[in-house]
């Protein structure tokens, strides 16, 4: 077989290559294998990640079981919910650019025949899905897994229960030992946290954009399936080099449209548009932020998850997994059933092989949650360029909504004022200066939109933002509002008290400033330098595009 390794491993000129292979442990046999490299994000930090050692080990045996040649190699990762509300969340999504440089360097420098990807968390998935896609070997992902949900008095709960409890705790509408309570049975363990987050939600897509086995998205973290499925994917990583089956092959522009199909009926974590978005950029596709509202004016919402439902991942791996949810919208053509996968099947073949077993959990479209799709994306004289909201976790009486200003450039002002009780039930709170170059990293805003929904305002207040939000977030929380205030977007120009128009169904948002008002504060706005001259900030803030693009850096 003519293998891309070849180059490191035949001929006399690579005696030396041969050598260092031989100190690994490899005899001739082995080198003469396809080479798979296994990615592994496991690390002692992010609970998703603590358990991968024992994924990467089934992967591996699968491999060698295969006839391939592991080489597993590291990566790095950033838990969000550590990270969030200090400077730390500014790393974030900057560290999905880091990851896929990784996944390229360490593919090309040891040219590597194939690839298997081991993610669990946020910015981890995409990162090695865009690495994967620049280098375009045979790629396939297989994932943590979900944690399972906590339970508390009989009640499942999860991280954000942690996070609108402690909003609650501020503003004294539950006591600090109750907060404790649920601070302690939130999190039971290992895996990705439970609720359709966006560490969850972009293991989902993965299934839907083809990278990943069945059950990718939903088996439980400690479930022996996972392991099962590590195990199948490794040998599937061999047999996709025999069949010169590459990610691009995949992630086409059918393969994008189903991932957001499905995002639209799971009303998945507003993260994922930047995401995919970015995917779409390495595999060589357009990507234009309008054609997300025209998926989810086609795609009912078929799949009520935390944050914004009763259910968790656990439920809807019982009730099927993502596979039985794809059934239901290729019956409904809502797919495009001959896409490719890493399976070997078609989408279509692989979906008939599934089945809905909970009809709540995954509803058909004649009883969906809502007739349209989960996600928004807003245009008007606020936002230009577009902004997201997730739409199936906006209480209805938000829907539309108009009120007055309330500007901040800091999240710890906006819970000093919720704490002191300043922010007005009807108010729009608009925290800016927190875009991709504006935060920099466009830092997720999970903090204060728990506080502002355990403090009791999430039927009365919304929140805008050039940043971004958790995948648990809920309400009224629009974000990556585009032009950013950083590059002197109209986000920088609301003045407190200007009365700001949400119109979700409408899909517009908009300042209620007179034109000329506008164009007067557009000529005095004077841009402000960057918080960070040195290091990784500073290099992201001279390279990245704006979220409307998926804040891409090249």
């Amino acid at each position: 077989m003519d293998l891309p390794s070849n180059i490191i491993k035949q001929g006399i000129a690579r005696a030396p290559h041969r050598s260092l292979l031989r100190a690994l442990g490899l005899n001739d046999g082995d080198i003469g294998k396809p080479f798979i490299g296994v990615a592994n994000s496991f690390n002692e930090v992010i609970p998703g990640h603590l358990h991968l050692h024992r994924v990467a080990a089934a992967v591996k045996d699968g491999i060698w079981a295969a006839g391939g040649a592991p080489f597993e190699f590291g990566g790095i990762g950033i838990c969000d919910g550590i990270a969030m509300n200090h400077e730390g969340m500014r790393f974030s999504l900057p560290s999905r650019e880091l990851i896929a440089d990784e996944i390229e360097a360490m593919a090309r420098a040891h040219a590597f025949d194939g690839l298997v990807l081991i993610p669990n968390c946020d910015k981890i998935i995409p990162g090695m899905i865009m690495g994967a896609l620049r280098v375009n070997v045979p790629a396939i992902v297989v994932s943590g897994g979900p944690m399972l949900a906590g339970e508390l008095e009989g009640e499942k709960i999860d991280l954000n229960s942690v996070f609108e409890a402690a909003g609650a705790a501020l503003t004294g509408r539950i006591s600090k030992e109750h907060l404790a309570r649920i601070e302690s049975c939130a999190c039971p363990g290992c895996g990705s946290c439970a609720g359709l987050f966006t560490a969850n939600s972009m293991n989902c897509l993965t299934e839907a954009l083809g990278l990943g086995l069945p059950g990718n998205g939903t088996i439980p973290a400690v479930d022996a399936a996972r392991i099962r499925l590590a195990r199948r994917a490794g040998a599937r990583a061999v047999e996709l080099v025999r069949e010169g089956l590459k990610p691009r092959d995949i992630v086409t522009g059918a393969a994008i449209g189903n991932a957001l199909a499905v995002d639209s009926a799971m009303g998945c974590s507003t993260n994922t548009v930047l995401h995919l978005a970015a995917i779409a950029h390495e595999a060589g596709l357009g990507f234009d932020l309008a054609s997300v509202n025209d998926v989810t004016a086609g795609t009912p919402h078929l799949c009520s998850l935390r944050p914004a439902g009763l259910y968790h991942m656990e439920d809807l791996n019982r009730a099927g997994g993502v596979q039985a949810l794809m059934k239901v919208l290729l019956e409904a053509g809502k797919i495009d059933g001959s896409a490719r996968t890493v399976s070997g099947a078609q989408v279509s073949e692989q979906a008939a092989r599934a089945r809905v077993i909970d009809t709540d959990v995954i509803r058909d479209t004649g009883n969906a949650y809502h007739p349209t799709g989960g996600l928004a994306v807003l245009f008007g004289n606020l936002a230009p360029a577009g902004a997201v909201v997730k739409e199936s976790a906006v209480l209805p009486g938000m829907l539309r909504h108009r009120g007055k200003a309330l500007v901040f450039e800091a999240e710890a002002d906006l819970l000093e004022a919720i704490e002191q009780g300043r922010v007005d039930p009807g108010s729009v709170v608009v925290i800016r200066y927190q875009g991709p170059r504006g935060g920099p990293g466009m830092p997720e805003m999970l903090t204060p939109t728990s506080a502002i929904a355990g403090a009791g305002l999430d039927s009365q207040v919304a929140l805008i933002t050039d940043g971004r939000f958790s995948g648990a977030t809920r309400g009224a929380s629009i974000g990556h509002a585009s032009p950013e205030a950083f590059a002197g977007g109209p986000i920088a120009l609301v003045a407190e008290g200007d009365e700001i128009e949400i119109d979700i169904p409408g899909r517009s948002i908009s300042l209620l400033v007179d034109e000329e008002e506008i164009r007067l504060r557009a000529a005095a706005w004077q841009p402000r330098p960057s918080r960070y001259t040195t290091g990784m900030l500073s290099r992201y803030v001279k390279l990245v595009q704006g979220a409307e693009t998926g804040a891409i850096t090249g």
